[in-house]
């Protein structure tokens, strides 16, 4: 059974970087979409990015665009996220999740999720 196990997260400054790691266990992930996606105190949980399981093809939400990448390394069974010029508002808690299937698209919607990382916070101040 898959389990996924996110690191990587902390304090940092406004315009700093950090890279979220999420390490499965259980079952490779070639066979999985991917994503990522945080939740910010008092808010409804929201998809920030995710990665096919054909092709690696990506989707980011607009606020995160051109700031994050996401990747995959099959080798380490093991997907990132890197998140540069990192604002306040990307202060959340910060999941990656999994589908299983090989598709060419995927999706941001938590809902087509159905296997979670306990999560990683993310607090971006000066």
């Amino acid at each position: 059974q898959l389990q996924l196990v996110e690191s990587g997260g902390g304090l940092v400054q406004p315009g700093g970087s950090l890279r979220l790691s999420c390490a499965a266990s259980g079952a490779t992930l070639d066979n999985y979409v991917i994503g990522w996606l945080r939740q910010a105190p008092g808010k409804e949980r929201e998809g920030v990015s995710c990665v096919s399981s054909i092709d690696d093809n990506t989707v980011y939400t607009n606020s995160v665009k051109g700031r994050f990448t996401i990747s995959r390394d099959n080798a380490k069974n093991t997907v990132y996220l890197q998140m540069n010029n990192l604002k306040p508002e990307d202060t959340a808690v910060y999941h990656c999740a999994a589908t299983r299937g090989l598709f060419k698209m995927c999706m941001l919607l938590p809902s087509e999720y159905d296997t979670w990382g306990q999560g990683t916070p993310v607090t971006v101040s000066s």
